[in-house]
């Protein structure tokens, strides 16, 4: 039906017959010439209806509006003098209709195409129209690219693709499963994959020694902006490597995929510790863009005569005390601004937040009087602060002072203004602890239960590290992976200080053992987190940007409806009742 793709033609296409598909962008009439600026995924040419050139075309061109959906004829020519428009691609040409169909008229809009400030539940019910937006195909464009990129880059280091099951049964990975009722074991049930974590394990153990796939993963967990109950990722796997071979592999795929982009970034990317990102940064994705470092100061405050600084210093191992400078914060933050921040990070568990202001004649503030001269200047000599630098400082138990001086350095860095947008700053996050003790004092693996410790024998549980390595950029978790345990005695082991005895061991992983007792490699691999790298590559502010059809912060999709009620049928079929909604008075 088409020759050309409309922003495919140029000015060295003058004189051509062409025939061109796609929807009406704008439609004018200029006293009996009709112009339509016709669009199609390539973009937009504009198209001249005359009278004088074709009565026929004219008349139909006379009734068309927006997004009508056209197929026409005509010929190329050069735009009048000052009338070439440089915004456009194709803004030298024109095309001359000699022949217009209406294919298939439009019914009036709920919103423009192109209008960002559409409420965003209205944009998902009719995301068919959302995704007519220049930017969003703009955005699809590349995430297929950079699909392809990766692939490309994975086949040419000998990687091979392979699809592992969606239907599954649940393990243990950390999220709330999504449960599929079984018809034909009424009782039971598949769980929807998580990660194709074991299922890349057992490929290792089938002698294919380098895996991957753009895998779709599911996850019943709270949403945000970076976050979907269905998500892709760049799963990959290898055999007898060890970790900087994954962190070598990584780097070059990551580096093809964003050239297909329009990045250049550098490579190899730098490294932290775990320990080093969280005490300097509260986060083990700190975003490297702007400095901001966090320094402890709990030795001096141990000497402070505050009973409630001195009673937290005295327990280093389990508490904090966190110095944040702001260089000139005291010619951009009034005081009255500072006082403010209190409120910011009460909001996460914060007790307070105390300042000092680095004048002429040294520290101001009114913490000042809990301190000897001596420990004042020490402040100043370890935060190196200049006239007229602010210091803030946290102090509580280690985990909440972490988090919220954290997320602090990212809202200072935010009301300052010193993010810079088009930096790309990539981070390799190392040694992990292997396990993290959850509220009700009961241990869980960090990252997964198949990553490899790198200390295991440590009686401390909290001490003990593993083979595990993240790759953040700009302040997201871009992928994460692990050297994983590939013998059945350290496996086994790793169960037990997690409180799986030998029954549980056998009845959730036991193909896992068994695999990992008949000669498995010693492998590893990563996880690249797809929808988030297309995020960051575009400059999106919410993965469902980039999600063709996402769902909404709460799970639902608006375009379908979804998810739905079953009917009876169904649910007898599955051996299903539902319990009787509670009624409540409103």
């Amino acid at each position: 039906m088409r020759s050309h793709y409309c922003a495919e033609l140029s000015a060295a296409d003058i004189g051509k017959e062409v025939k061109l598909c796609g929807w009406v962008n704008t439609y004018r009439d200029h006293g009996g010439v009709i112009f339509i600026d016709l669009r199609d995924r390539s973009g937009l040419i504009q198209l001249v209806c005359d009278p004088a050139d074709s009565v026929s075309a004219h008349e139909v061109a006379s009734k068309v509006r927006d997004e009508y959906v056209l197929k026409i004829k005509g010929k190329i020519r050069a735009r009048g003098e000052g009338l070439v428009n440089p915004k456009l691609k194709t803004g030298e040409i024109e095309v001359v209709v000699s022949d217009m169909t209406v294919e298939n008229p439009s019914e009036p809009l709920p919103f423009m195409i192109n209008d960002n400030s559409v409420n965003e539940d209205i944009r998902l019910k009719y995301r068919f129209l959302d995704l007519r937006n220049e930017r969003l195909q703009n955005i699809f464009k590349m995430r297929s690219k950079a699909a392809i990129a990766a692939r490309n880059a994975l086949d040419r280091l000998g990687f091979i693709e392979f699809e592992t099951p969606i239907l599954t049964r649940a393990t243990p990975e950390g999220a709330r499963d999504y449960l599929v009722p079984s018809r034909v074991y009424p009782g039971q049930f598949y769980a929807l994959p998580q990660s194709p974590q074991l299922f890349k394990q057992l490929l290792m153990c089938s002698g294919f020694d380098k895996y991957f796939q753009i895998a779709k993963c599911f996850r019943d967990e709270d949403l945000r902006a970076d976050r979907q109950p269905e998500f892709t990722q760049i799963d990959i796997e290898m055999s007898f490597i060890e970790q900087e071979d994954i962190l070598n592999m990584a780097e070059e795929v990551l580096k093809d995929v964003f050239a297909a982009c329009g990045y250049d970034i550098k490579t190899p990317f730098p490294r932290m510790s775990y320990k080093e990102a969280t005490e300097k940064y509260g986060s083990d994705k700190p975003d490297l863009r702007y400095d901001l470092a966090m320094v402890d100061v709990i030795d001096i405050f141990a000497r402070s005569t505050n009973e409630i600084f001195s009673s937290i210093a005295k327990d280093p191992k389990k508490n904090r005390i966190k110095a944040l400078k702001v260089p000139n914060g005291d010619n951009i933050f009034s005081k009255r601004e500072m006082n403010r921040f209190e409120e910011f990070v009460r909001k996460f568990g914060a007790q307070g937040l105390g300042y000092f202001q680095m004048k002429e004649d040294g520290l101001k503030g009114p913490l000042c009087k809990f301190f000897a001269e001596e420990d004042l200047k020490e402040i100043v000599s370890r935060c190196d602060l200049k006239v007229g630098d602010v210091v803030f400082f946290g102090a509580g138990k280690k985990k909440v002072v972490l988090d919220y001086m954290g997320r602090f350095r990212i809202f200072l860095a935010e009301q300052m203004g010193i993010i810079d947008q088009d930096k790309m700053e990539f981070l390799w996050v190392l040694d992990f602890p292997m396990f993290e003790q959850n509220d009700d004092g009961s241990y869980s693996a960090m990252h997964h239960p198949f990553t490899r410790p790198k200390n295991i024998d440590e009686e401390d549980l909290e001490d003990i590290l593993s083979v595990a390595h993240d790759v953040v950029l700009n302040g997201f978790e871009l992928g994460g992976g692990s050297v994983r345990i590939h013998k059945n005695d350290m496996q086994q082991k790793v169960f037990k200080l997690l409180g799986i005895d030998e029954a549980e061991q056998r009845e959730k992983f036991g193909f896992l053992l068994d695999a990992l007792s008949f000669g498995a490699p010693p492998h590893g691999g990563i996880a690249i987190g797809f929808d988030r790298l297309v995020m960051l590559a575009t400059k999106s502010t919410s993965i469902r940007d980039v999600i063709a059809f996402p769902k909404t912060q709460r799970a639902q999709c608006p375009l379908t409806k979804a998810p739905s009620e079953a009917n009876s049928e169904q649910l007898r079929e599955l051996g299903l009742r539902l319990r009787e909604k509670e009624k409540t008075n409103h």
